[in-house]
């Protein structure tokens, strides 16, 4: 090979070799993460942070809620009072819409202590930056204080031939709670049918739209106590309501 062309082919190589190292590999990564940063931040639309609690299992999560504006978010983090980096997300692509809304929720360990630990009570701060490297903050305050449960008194657990028309989900009353939630969903597998109220805290009943229970089916009803802050606690039951198939053979057997 002549002398001009071996010094050419092995200044390629090692321009090859120079660009495919960890090094520059690491350059290059440098330069796409340092992304230029907002002259200033606006609100988010809404941010929030609470604990949730279902006493009839027993066990706790804590859940984060955030809206951002028009435009989807490509950026998003979340630090706790301590300082730790909670969520950290990217969305990567040129073509990326972002997200706009987020509803993140932690695993559900049965044990309260071991949350108290992982999220501290005190601000959480949240920043993020939209598709038009538009900026923005929010703050929103954890606290541990869970509000007391509501006992049921209609239906109980594991109640039978519950009327299909005219139920009405009842409890009994609990002091210092700004609102009650009530969730109502078929168990039956292929019936994805539920309902969800949000109440007053001076209600003390739920009545369930006619026409939403099917006959002879398995419901579970929950009712959560909201707290001043909006730390949730939920209790649940199951009940199964009246006019299913042995409901139908009996009327059967009646008439015969």
């Amino acid at each position: 090979m002549p002398k001009p062309i071996l010094v050419l082919c092995l200044m390629i190589s090692l321009l090859s070799f120079q660009c495919s190292s960890p090094a520059a590999e690491s350059d290059t990564s440098a330069q796409q993460e340092a992304e230029p940063e907002p002259d200033s931040y606006a609100p988010f639309e809404s941010a929030s942070i609470r604990f949730e609690q279902n006493a009839t299992d027993g066990d706790f999560e804590v859940v984060m809620e955030l809206t951002g504006a028009d435009e989807g978010l490509t950026r998003l983090k979340v630090v706790s009072p301590a300082g730790d980096l909670l969520v950290d997300f990217t969305s990567h692509g040129d073509e990326s819409m972002g997200m706009r809304k987020f509803v993140m929720e932690s695993p559900e360990p049965d044990d309260m202590e071991s949350m108290e630990k992982g999220f501290p009570e005190g601000a959480y701060q949240f920043t993020g930056i939209d598709t038009e490297d538009n900026g923005f903050k929010g703050e929103a305050t954890l606290s541990h204080q869970l509000p007391a449960t509501a006992s049921f008194l209609y239906p109980e657990a594991e109640a039978e031939d519950v009327p299909i028309e005219g139920m009405v989900v009842k409890w009994s009353p609990v002091e210092g709670i700004s609102a009650y939630m009530v969730e109502v969903e078929a168990e039956e597998e292929g019936m994805n049918d539920s309902i969800t109220a949000t109440l007053p805290g001076s209600a003390q009943s739920f009545a369930v739209p006619d026409g939403f229970l099917q006959p002879g089916a398995e419901y579970k009803v929950a009712i959560g106590t909201v707290g001043a802050g909006g730390n949730r606690s939920f209790v649940e039951a199951t009940f199964t309501t009246a006019g299913g198939m042995e409901g139908a053979g009996e009327a059967e057997e009646e008439d015969e």
